[in-house]
């Protein structure tokens, strides 16, 4: 399918609305994890006791206590999201055509906003929150924190596939390309579950010192602390990763672009707040500010292998040069 340039510009401002939509909506998810992560820092996960979706069995706190406020908060807002998600599909579905890209991912999107509520409430029923220090815990939290940025990455393609006007792509046919990309994504997700490890040991285990802090992480005989030095060694393969696709992208192309650079700058910065968190022992700030660029970074990481393993076969950006010859590379 081919589309003239009066085409293509209605086109796209006809898709301009579900496509502002679809960012917001990526948005305000970011927003829920990180009021999320807020209650985890805090201990607020236990604020409605064992009960969910009741709160302290009442559909309503008649007399909250602080973490009761924070936890019940974060419920509203993460029904919110189910809504704001399901909008999403149900526009994409009657805006876009059979075929487009969008409604599948939106579909994967809210599936796995479903999955997240459900691990979330098994968090709360099996009381795997607050002071809880179980492997269990452990568990539970690798799989909630990786359906979350699954959940991040098919909100970011579904607006950036809306934005694109992108309808149907051919997956590149380098095998080598597809098995690094591929390890990439999972050793860059890694760094994202053992940075929650690593925070949730931060919380239920305070270091009064960087020593101490040392100390706990090769004496201490709880997993959470045990396991905190993975989260360099994953950040260390990301980064390799990321160096990668940002020269293999950029040769692609011809020169890097903005995405290129904006991917390299948040890569730094992520680098740097690691750094002054362990220094700094982990205040809350610094933690969510900390995991706000490392969701910044995976949204970046995805879109970024997506243009490297997808080549355009139909829809507007096919006419902007994104020929399908990348397919057969």
């Amino acid at each position: 399918m081919t589309f003239s340039e009066p085409g293509l510009v209605r086109r796209k401002a006809s898709m301009r609305p579900l496509t502002r939509f679809a960012w917001l909506t990526l948005a305000y998810n970011i927003a829920v994890i990180l009021w999320g992560a807020y209650v985890r820092a805090t201990g607020s996960g236990a604020g409605c006791g064992n009960r969910w979706p009741l709160c302290n069995g009442t559909v309503l706190p008649l007399t909250p206590q602080a973490q009761t406020i924070i936890e019940f908060t974060h419920r509203l807002t993460s029904g919110l999201a189910v809504v704001l998600v399901s909008a999403l599909v149900v526009w994409c579905w009657r805006k876009t055509e059979k075929g487009d890209l969008a409604r599948s991912s939106s579909a994967v999107a809210l599936l796995l906003l479903f999955n997240e509520a459900l691990l979330g409430a098994l968090l709360v029923l099996f009381e795997h929150v607050a002071q809880d220090r179980s492997p269990a815990r452990v568990i539970f939290l690798c799989m909630h924190f990786g359906n979350t940025l699954l959940l991040l990455a098919a909100l970011a393609l579904t607006a950036q596939w809306l934005a694109k006007g992108q309808r149907r792509f051919a997956l590149r046919k380098n095998r080598t390309e597809i098995v690094l990309v591929v390890l990439g994504l999972l050793a860059t997700m890694c760094i994202g579950t053992t940075g929650s490890l690593a925070a949730l040991g931060d919380t239920l285990f305070p270091a009064t010192s960087l020593q101490a802090s040392l100390i706990q992480d090769f004496s201490s005989p709880n997993i959470l602390l045990r396991l905190r030095f993975l989260h360099p060694v994953a950040a260390i393969l990301g980064a390799m990763y990321v160096m990668w696709i940002i020269l293999r992208n950029s040769k692609i192309r011809g020169r890097p672009n903005n995405q290129d650079f904006a991917l390299a700058t948040v890569l730094l910065a992520q680098i740097g707040l690691g750094i002054l968190n362990v220094v700094l022992l982990a205040p809350l700030w610094l933690q969510i500010t900390h995991l706000f660029v490392a969701e910044l970074f995976w949204l970046l990481v995805v879109l970024a292998s997506a243009a490297l393993l997808t080549a355009c076969v139909e829809g507007p950006a096919c006419d902007r040069g994104h020929s399908t010859h990348r397919a057969t590379e």
